[in-house]
């Protein structure tokens, strides 16, 4: 028995270094903040027909911005505070063709903007891209095989 009293202490001193403690309570852990940090009163001041410079100004850079798409911003926001489940936020904000912001989507709406109700049967046109052929579409030409 002296013998195993060794082992089962380095074991165990081994086995408990490598869990987590979140169990244990007075642990402090630290708030994980990832993304923009938007809030409730910055989307409060976004407006209609406002450019894309004042809507940077107000809401800062975007975090996604898809080069496909110019017209439309993504601001994801996580917060992990302490010990507690992760927080998620998402708005997304559309642009027109002069640059100007026309709505937004996701979990935060406008405080003080009149609801505009949308219509349920909107169709929606997406333009063909025309893009250059690649050179392996150019040989595959070249020997009578198009797709």
């Amino acid at each position: 028995m002296p013998k195993r009293l060794p082992v089962i202490t380095y074991l165990s001193t081994l086995f408990l270094t490598g869990c987590s403690f979140n169990w244990l309570p007075g642990i402090y852990r630290l708030d994980i903040h990832q993304g923009n940090v938007v809030s409730q009163e910055m989307v409060d001041q976004l407006r209609p027909g406002m450019t894309k410079r004042q809507v940077a100004f107000i809401m800062g850079t975007p975090l996604l911005t898809d080069p496909f798409h110019d017209e439309r911003w993504d601001y994801l926001y996580s917060n992990q505070p302490g010990n507690e489940p992760r927080v998620q936020k998402h708005i997304s904000l559309a642009f027109d063709k002069d640059e100007e912001l026309k709505g937004l989507a996701g979990d935060f709406r406008p405080g003080n903007l009149p609801s505009i109700e949308m219509s349920k049967d909107t169709t929606v046109n997406i333009p063909r891209i025309e893009r250059e052929k690649t050179l392996w579409q150019k040989i595959k030409g070249v020997f009578g095989s198009e797709d």
